[in-house]
């Protein structure tokens, strides 16, 4: 994606140096960061410096990389990999990403390990983008039915928290049909969720959707369902950080509550996600772990103020604790379909690309 005229991946290698955009910072600076270091590494997955299931899965893979340059035997080679799955436990492209790499690395010899994966977690960042691009054809034929219906009107979209270009290497998840369809010359309109507690669908996705130039609006997390009962969300897409062999959505929290109100207007609800965020060993979203995060979040909103600086306020009283679970689960049944780089499948279809998963 291009951030004034320029192309950026959300994450690159340059020499023995993995760089990243720090999405603490955004909307109001951006700024890139070298990260020369596994520890240094393991520090932006777990305080969200990179976010998105796509994304930390590419992170834990040139974590894999730095871990190894100066050690690659295999008991190191595993206690990285242990390490970085630490990090954070619900998206599972972390845990994918982190064992593709020692898979790939145990067999060779150790002198070749240290060279050998950073082309390994290249090759995982590049079928990123090619995934997500091809999510983005496949969502774009849905976006264009209903542009068929009425071609003076926009499509209106909404979306929840961020899983666009910033969660991934690059063309986003649930943003990748609304880049291809806008690009294609599609009238959309976004309806973007603020998505408390951190502000995600505010800082990130408005951010790369005005940086991209396609028409949005910002919207408190609870206005979905009002827009919803009064005709004017045509359908939602959501990512996702895990999707279960049955089709249960695990997302950020709220996305429950927007398919909920979208079920009952019989809106479509899709989740857009990689392959590699389907979980098969897990049947039921019951099954996921599902991340405690600091109640600060909760407490503490940052923003800029008039003069442009940038402060940290707490919104709730001292005396009150705050409880943070990150995500919550959609179950299928809510579903109208999940959209992956292979097509588009209803839940309970999903087993049909169990086959093209394990053999990537």
């Amino acid at each position: 994606m291009r951030i004034q005229s320029q192309h950026f991946r959300s994450i690159w290698q340059q020499a023995n140096a993995v760089y990243i955009i720090d999405q603490t910072q955004l909307p109001f600076d951006f700024v890139t960061v070298e990260l020369t270091s596994l520890a240094q590494i393991c520090h932006a997955i777990r305080h969200m410096q990179v976010r998105g299931a796509p994304l930390i899965g590419a992170a834990a893979a040139y974590g894999v990389a730095l871990g190894i340059q100066q050690d690659a035997s295999d008991e190191h080679l595993q206690a990285v990999v242990k390490q970085l799955i630490a990090t954070r436990p619900t998206a599972v492209n972390l845990a994918w990403a982190a064992q593709r790499m020692q898979q790939t690395l145990m067999p060779l010899a150790v002198a070749q390990r240290a060279a050998a994966a950073w082309l390994a977690a290249q090759a995982i960042a590049d079928e990123d983008v090619a995934q997500n691009l091809a999510i983005g054809q496949h969502g774009k034929a849905l976006i264009a039915e209903k542009a068929t219906v009425d071609a003076n009107q926009a499509v209106n979209i909404l979306t929840h928290c961020n899983a666009g270009w910033l969660a991934t290497v690059d063309g986003g998840t649930a943003l990748a049909p609304i880049y291809a369809a806008h690009d294609a010359g599609l009238k959309v309109h976004v309806w973007v969720d603020e998505t408390r507690p951190r502000n995600q669908g505010a800082s990130l996705t408005a951010w790369e959707l005005a940086q991209h130039g396609v028409p949005h609006t910002v919207i408190a997390d609870n206005a979905g369902g009002h827009l919803m009962q009064h005709g004017q969300v045509d359908l939602v897409i959501v990512g996702a950080d895990r999707v279960t062999s049955q089709g249960d959505v695990c997302n950020k929290i709220g996305t429950y509550l927007k398919a909920l109100a979208a079920f009952d207007q019989q809106i479509p609800f899709y989740a857009a996600v990689p392959t590699p965020t389907i979980d098969w060993q897990i049947a039921r979203g019951a099954e996921i772990e599902i991340e405690m995060r600091d109640a600060d979040e909760v407490a503490y909103m940052q923003g800029q103020t008039a003069t442009g600086d940038i402060q940290t306020v707490r919104v709730i009283p001292r005396e009150s604790p705050a409880l943070n679970p990150a995500f919550d689960v959609t179950p299928a049944r809510l579903v109208t379909g999940v959209i992956t780089e292979h097509g588009v499948f209803a839940p309970d279809q999903l087993h049909a690309l169990k086959t093209h998963s394990l053999g990537d």
